[in-house]
C-alpha cells in the first residue's frame, strides 16, 4: 500500500515540478521578448521610444543607455549558469520598470486608462514571477 501512496505522491510532485518549469519558461520568454525588443527599439531610436523619452523629459541619449542594459539583461536571464548575474539582471529589470512607472506618473503621462503606468508595473511583476519560479540551477 505504501508503494502506491509513494508512487502517487511522487507523480504529483513531478507534475508540480513540471508545471513550475513550464510557468518559469513562459514568464521568462515573455519578459525576455518584451525587454529585448524594447531594448532594440531604444537602441535604434524607434518612433515610440523617442516620443516617450520626450514626454518624460529625459535626453535622447538616455535611450542608448537603457537599450544596452535591456539587451544585456535579456541575455543574462536567458543564458545558462551565472546565477549572480541573473540576480542583478532581474533587479535591474524590476528597478527599471518601477522607475519608468514613477517617471510617467510624475509627469502625468498616464496614457489611455493609465497604460504607461500599468504596463510598466505589469512587467515589473512579470520579472518578480520569473525570478521566483527559477529552477535551482539558476539560483545562487
Amino acid at each position: 500500500m505504501s508503494k502506491i501512496v509513494d508512487a502517487v505522491t511522487n507523480s504529483k510532485e513531478e507534475t508540480y515540478a513540471l508545471g513550475k518549469v513550464v510557468a518559469y519558461w513562459i514568464t521568462t520568454a515573455l519578459l525576455a521578448f518584451v525587454e529585448g525588443s524594447g531594448g532594440i527599439g531604444e537602441l535604434t531610436h524607434q518612433w515610440g521610444t523617442l516620443d516617450t523619452v520626450e514626454i518624460v523629459g529625459y535626453p535622447v541619449y538616455f535611450l542608448t543607455i537603457l537599450g544596452i542594459w535591456k539587451v544585456l539583461g535579456t541575455i543574462a536571464i536567458l543564458v545558462p549558469r551565472f546565477p549572480r548575474l541573473k540576480e542583478w539582471a532581474y533587479a535591474g529589470i524590476f528597478f527599471g520598470m518601477t522607475g519608468a512607472a514613477a517617471s510617467h506618473a510624475s509627469v502625468g503621462d498616464y496614457g489611455a486608462y493609465g497604460y504607461h503606468i500599468w504596463s510598466t508595473l505589469g512587467l515589473a511583476i512579470l520579472a518578480v514571477i520569473s525570478w521566483s519560479l527559477r529552477p535551482k540551477s539558476r539560483k545562487l
